[in-house]
């Protein structure tokens, strides 16, 4: 009994199926093929230097079909773009010395090292056109949270991540220490950076999860206040796989920003904790009083007393006897972490040992010196702060402040396009700023 082979695909079938497993526009495919032919054939037949559009390409049906256009001539062809009469008549039957003609040519009937030198240059268009689509794919995603699967080690320091379309890298120092995965394990991500390198065939993609960003979006995540810009994550400080430390705050007066984050019987938190595996996270509520603000940061410790020098960006920080090893924490986290927070140099001292210094006129002196320094007046105290502004929210404050604007009556001098200029603020703040500020602002004429 006879079997009837099944029919192979067609060439544009084959091209359609290739665009859509790869995600590639079909028109651009077909370009890049034109190209390569057209490109493989001029160089065969030294055809660099003359005219473009002497050699096209056209695809009828599942057929490729080189057309080249040629000048009758009487004698010899010199090129390869002239044709003599003779050979002219037996394509085109009234044509004569001096018409320019077609000449259609299969693909096929070309030369092994034409087919050969197209196959390549399409191939490597290919691959470049493809590595591109996926650079600006995952370009736009540079700060997202990504799901992916574990797959191998490579040099035994850098994980590689199966993204789906194309493979991630999360070398050692991005990596949550003391987790271990094994092959197919499911894992989350940020990704931190997305790079083009020479001798990479794709886009080089590093993945981590040590950041401090990984954390806040995990926040985002799990927390609806903060997706919903309800609460704001101001700052974070972590050291992976020890401790986090999250500043938050509110931008609504009715809502807590750290039982929001915790949630009912710390539920929110719990699975954060289980995602970081089971790393300490302390949330701080954020203040603009320095005083409170480091109060807030050196928790789980509850200082006796808390004295800032601003002007050194010192403070220190006094507890109970028994909470000493809290305040400094793991090989001194818990006051790292705060000191990077809140950008004060933080001395931690328990009573004793503070009662101890103050017996000492030396360092009683010193002690006066540095945090009982008669306050200096400024013009800033005839000023009015900017958190005085409803709807100002603390990460603005910050932004402005770090921009050289410590209160309202400088706030009203600047223009919404100098507004925009500083760092971090951007046109679209700039006008929610003008707009608080015409809303809250009692404008008097001279």
């Amino acid at each position: 009994m006879a079997v009837k082979n099944k029919q192979e695909p067609g060439l544009l079938e084959v091209i359609q199926q290739f665009c859509a497993d790869k995600s590639l526009d079909r028109d651009a495919v077909m370009s890049i093929i034109k190209e390569s032919l057209v490109s493989a054939y001029r160089k065969k037949n030294d055809l660099e230097l003359t005219p473009e559009g002497s050699v096209d390409v056209e695809f009828s049906g599942d057929r490729v079909i080189l057309v080249v256009k040629k000048k009758v001539v009487a004698g010899e062809p010199e090129s390869g773009v002239e044709i003599g009469l003779v050979e002219a008549r037996s394509n085109q039957a009234d044509c004569n010395v001096g018409d320019t003609i077609e000449i259609r040519e299969k693909p096929v009937d070309l030369s092994r090292i034409v087919s050969n030198q197209a196959k390549q240059m399409v191939f490597q268009k290919l691959k470049d056109m493809e590595k591109e689509i996926l650079f600006k794919e995952y370009k736009e995603k540079e700060g997202e949270l990504i799901h992916g699967y574990f797959q191998r080690w490579k040099n035994k320091d850098v994980m590689s991540i199966d993204l789906g379309k194309v493979e991630g890298i999360m070398p050692r120092k991005e990596q949550n220490p003391g987790e271990k995965y094994r092959q197919g394990d499911r894992l989350k991500a940020i990704i931190s950076r997305v790079e083009l390198r020479p001798k990479e065939p794709i886009p080089v993609i590093t993945l981590s999860r040590a950041s401090g960003d990984f954390v806040k979006k995990l926040f985002e995540m799990e927390i609806p206040e903060i997706y919903e810009g309800l609460v704001e994550i101001v700052n974070v400080a972590r050291q992976p796989s020890i401790r986090t430390k999250v500043v938050v705050a509110s931008t609504r007066e009715d809502i807590d920003p750290v039982g929001a984050c915790v949630g009912m019987k710390g539920v929110r938190i719990q699975s954060i904790v289980r995602e970081l595996g089971n790393e300490r996270i302390d949330i701080v509520q954020y203040s603009p009083e320095s005083e409170e603000f480091i109060k807030n940061a050196i928790s789980p410790a509850k200082p006796v007393e808390v004295k800032v020098d601003t002007a050194g960006r010192e403070a220190l920080v006094i507890v109970n006897d028994d909470s000493l090893s809290l305040a400094i924490g793991i090989n001194g986290s818990n006051v790292k972490l705060a000191s990077q927070l809140t950008k004060f140099k933080i001395d931690i001292r328990t009573v004793s040992q503070y009662n101890e210094d103050m017996t000492s006129p030396e360092a009683r002196e010193r002690l006066d010196k540095l945090f009982n320094a008669p306050e200096v007046k400024s013009e800033d105290d005839d000023m009015t702060p900017l958190n005085e502004i409803p709807g100002l929210t603390p990460r603005v404050i910050e932004l402005l402040q770090s921009g050289g604007i410590k209160n309202v009556e400088t706030l009203i001098e600047m223009s919404q396009e100098e507004l925009s200029r500083i760092q971090g603020i951007g046109s679209s703040t700039a006008e929610q700023i003008m707009k608080l500020l015409s809303e809250s602002v009692e404008w008097v004429e001279d």
